[in-house]
């Protein structure tokens, strides 16, 4: 018999029903290549998989690959009693419906040298699955098998007896389904294809269902099983055809919405495994698709999910236990079992969720004690808003009313926060009063820091100095530090350590985070900076993930201000920002990436990300408003910059903000003396603003910033070159800026001085882009990502190759265009591409 008139299929080429995104396809090209030769000769392929894994898209390529007759069919599901339905809607003619042979031979002598192609064979009616092994040994055939099937088993088993090759479907590659979300849904923010990624499990079909639902306004959360009444379908059809146990075994691993251990599935596990919905690794059950175990869960009946919860609640650790009662309809049981707990949690993250459901179950009062525990924990836990929400406004608690002080203070209401505390009596205990006078006295500093003084001395001379109560201790070293009294830096680093030490975890936090703002206040960044890495460890630790996040954001901030490893900065201040974060450890983290990417020449990205943020709490919205105007300073819009802000800032801040304006001012082409520095301007900022009188005096400005701010050093030295009238006093400065630029990778003050050396006619042999190297696609591709702040995985994930490989491509961008850094290779990319 000849070869088959097959042409081999291409990767490339775009097929109706088929996903395509870039280089990235589905189905794989190797497995259909596979099929493809198979059929050089007679025999039978199975193409099986689960729903929406894409065995009607391989059925249908295969067809049109094929250079001769194509007979196609399939079973239906509401017809699968009909003899020979399948093989009868492929040849078009009536068949024999009474003898196998008789079928077999009558189905061969039509499709003789064709391609017969039937799907959805799970469907087939027995004679159909019979005929098929004799079929097969004179005609190339190929069809698909849903798994699960409710095929006999020695029907199963003839046809792998019979079949040249049994394909499985292959779960779809995170990257390319990654891909293929961004097709769909352009704007999709990262976190949200990553969820939508994982909840698809590599089922196309979910995939583009879920990221047409995203595409439309919704998330991946809030799409249920009736998001798309096709794909559940199927889905339900599917697990309609496992047994009893198998089916209950998917549902609880929809309901868990986790991997679990293989005892907790009971015996329905196994034909799971073997239907391959579900992997087990190490003992360790998952489902291949966590959309499919959805679906799953909800066609369950509400009593039968009750009471798979009830049943789940006895199998699972009291954590996970009590939300399993809670949705299985008995609060009264999840109270009790949250509370306990919560009392044995060994984090303060996981003691604040616990509390705080056993606060929030309907028709159940919680305790006075259970709420102030829940409150308690959710201030350590950093989440002010959630202890408010437990603490009832109107309380006369004392206990309870210093907690919500507390609360409001962290917000920063600290008006409120002393109206919360104002009832308490001065005969409460002293744990009690420790923690007023603690609201009272951080209310005072942040309206009458003079008061706050002498009012801190009148405390130690009652609590003792230092007092014994470790939030009160931690207020009175932060009215020292506010102040800068000698010696301020010990007391806010002893008061954590006592407050850690005595268990008072949001004592030791708060000082920490007062420790790390006061430092990055005073331009002591690389303090700064160590002090929020070693607290953000700790908080990790205790899964304390509001308050971790804010310490790296702060960490962030200062090596932004340092304008060192800004490569780094950007990467880790983007992957940040794709969570969810406490507003402040946003606020910091925009501002940290923004100025990263500003320095970097990626202007347009800083002002878009600075754009888009909408809260701004107090905290940090000085960072941001002095950002954008660097950010339009080094954009060459002076004018957004000149008139410093009158809204108060910490001292770095405030004294960047006075030296932008200057360079703004100077570029505007505005004489006269320099803005005055303020009062409580730092010494750095003092010799900056007064050496724009006197150039000579920046070099003295350059060395007060050369172990804080490299940034600020080579505008120090920019600005004596540029100021400089003779080439002999300006060309060395320059000079100078232009190497800490260039490997600072400040590219954009790189390029202002290199124009000023032109000025001088210095053009001395610097590196640039190779003739005749062109950027390829996929490098222009890479780093576009770069320039939106994606880090190298999530490039990986979004072009669906290997994080070497990106690696690799930025290497050979950064080389083709002369660049020292990825950022500012992706700044020369963007500029050439428009």
């Amino acid at each position: 018999m000849p070869e088959a008139p097959i042409d081999e299929p291409v990767a490339s080429a775009p097929v109706s029903g088929r996903a395509t995104v870039g280089a990235a396809a589905w189905p794989p090209a190797e497995l259909v290549a596979a099929a493809v030769d198979a059929l050089r000769n007679p025999g039978l392929v199975v193409i099986a998989g689960a729903p929406g894994t894409g065995r009607s898209t391989v059925l249908k390529r295969l067809g049109e690959a094929f250079r001769g007759a194509v007979f196609a069919g399939g079973a239906l599901a509401m017809l699968r009693g009909v003899p020979a339905l399948a093989l009868s809607r492929a040849v078009r003619v009536r068949l024999p419906s009474h003898d196998a042979p008789l079928l077999a031979e009558a189905v061969r002598s039509r499709v003789r040298h064709g391609l017969l192609l039937i799907d959805d064979l799970q469907w087939a009616d027995p004679l159909t699955v019979a005929a098929l092994p004799a079929i097969a040994e004179h005609c190339r055939i190929v069809v698909t098998l849903r798994t699960p099937h409710r095929l006999p088993g020695d029907a199963e088993a003839a046809l792998r007896g019979a079949a040249t090759l049994w394909l499985n479907m292959p779960a779809m590659p995170a990257g390319a389904a990654a891909a293929l979300v961004r097709q769909i849904a352009p704007s999709a923010p990262t976190a949200v294809v990553a969820d939508l990624v994982r909840r698809a499990g590599g089922v196309p079909l979910a995939v583009t269902t879920l990221a047409r639902h995203v595409a439309q306004g919704g998330t991946p959360r809030d799409s249920g099983p009736d998001l798309d009444k096709g794909l559940a379908y199927a889905v339900a059809g599917a697990l309609a055809d496992l047994t009893r146990p198998a089916r209950t075994a998917m549902a609880a691993l929809g309901l868990l919405g986790r991997p679990v251990t293989a005892s907790v599935l009971g015996e329905g596990l196994a034909e799971l495994t073997a239907t391959g919905l579900v992997e087990l690794t190490d003992g360790v059950a998952a489902p291949v698709s966590p959309y499919t175990a959805e679906v799953a869960a909800g066609l369950l009946e509400p009593a039968e999910r009750a009471a798979l919860h009830r049943r789940l609640a006895t199998l699972v650790p009291p954590r996970e236990a009590a939300r399993h009662l809670a949705a299985a309809g008995a609060p009264a049981e999840a109270y009790q079992v949250a509370v306990r707990a919560a009392a044995a949690a060994e984090s303060s993250g996981d003691r604040a969720e616990l509390l705080l459901l056993a606060c929030d179950l309907p028709g159940v009062d919680a305790e006075p004690q259970v709420r102030v525990a829940a409150a308690r924990a959710a201030l350590a836990a950093g989440r002010p808003g959630s202890c408010l929400r437990v603490i009832d406004p109107a309380t006369t608690d004392p206990v309870a009313a210093v907690l919500r002080g507390e609360a409001l203070l962290q917000q920063g209401n600290a008006p409120a926060a002393a109206a919360a505390v104002a009832a308490v009596p001065d005969d409460a205990a002293a744990d009690v009063l420790g923690g007023r006078d603690r609201i009272r006295l951080l209310s005072m500093l942040t309206t009458d820091p003079a008061g706050a003084v002498a009012r801190a001395e009148e405390l130690l001379k009652v609590h003792g100095d230092a007092p014994t109560h470790p939030g009160l201790r931690a207020a009175v070293a932060a009215v020292r530090a506010g102040t800068r009294q000698p010696g301020w830096e010990y007391g806010l680093a002893s008061a954590a350590s006592a407050a850690g030490q005595a268990g008072d975890a949001l004592a030791a936090r708060w000082s920490a985070w007062l420790l790390v703002e006061t430092l990055t206040a005073d331009a002591r960044l690389a303090e700064a900076s160590q002090a929020a890495a070693a607290a953000a460890a700790a908080c990790a630790g205790d899964l304390a993930y509001s308050w971790q996040t804010r310490f790296v954001a702060a960490q962030l901030w200062c090596d932004a201000l340092r304008g060192e490893e800004i490569d780094e900065v950007v990467r880790r201040a983007g992957d940040l920002t794709d969570r969810t974060l406490p507003a402040v450890a946003r606020g910091y983290a925009v501002a940290a990436a923004s100025l990263a990417e500003a320095d970097g020449g990626l202007l347009a990205p800083a002002r878009a990300r600075l754009e888009a943020l909408t809260n701004r709490p107090a905290a940090t919205a000085p960072a941001l408003d002095w950002v954008a105007r660097e950010a339009a300073w080094l954009d060459g819009q002076p004018d957004q910059a000149t008139v410093p802000s009158a809204d108060p800032a910490p001292p770095l801040v405030d004294g960047l903000r006075r030296i932008t304006a200057r360079w703004a001012a100077y570029d505007a082409g505005v004489t006269g003396d320099a803005l005055p520095a303020g009062d409580a301007a730092l010494p750095p900022v003092v010799a900056t603003l007064e050496a724009w009188k006197s150039p000579d005096r920046f070099a003295e400005a350059a060395a007060a910033w050369r172990t804080l701010a490299r940034r600020e050093e080579v505008r120090c030295l920019l600005a004596r070159g540029l100021l400089e009238e003779t080439a002999d006093r300006a060309v060395p400065p320059l000079l100078e800026a232009e190497r800490l630029a260039e490997e600072a990778g400040l590219v954009v003050l790189l390029g202002r001085a290199r124009r000023a050396l032109r000025r001088h006619s210095i053009r001395r042999d610097i590196r640039g882009r190779r003739a005749g190297d062109e950027l390829t696609d996929r490098e222009r591709d890479v780093l576009r990502l770069v320039a939106n702040g994606e880090p190298t995985r999530r490039i990986a994930g979004q072009l669906g190759i290997s994080r070497e490989t990106v690696e690799t491509h930025i290497r050979s961008g950064m080389r083709k265009l002369g660049a020292r850094t990825r950022t500012e290779a992706a700044a020369l990319a963007i500029e050439e591409l428009g």
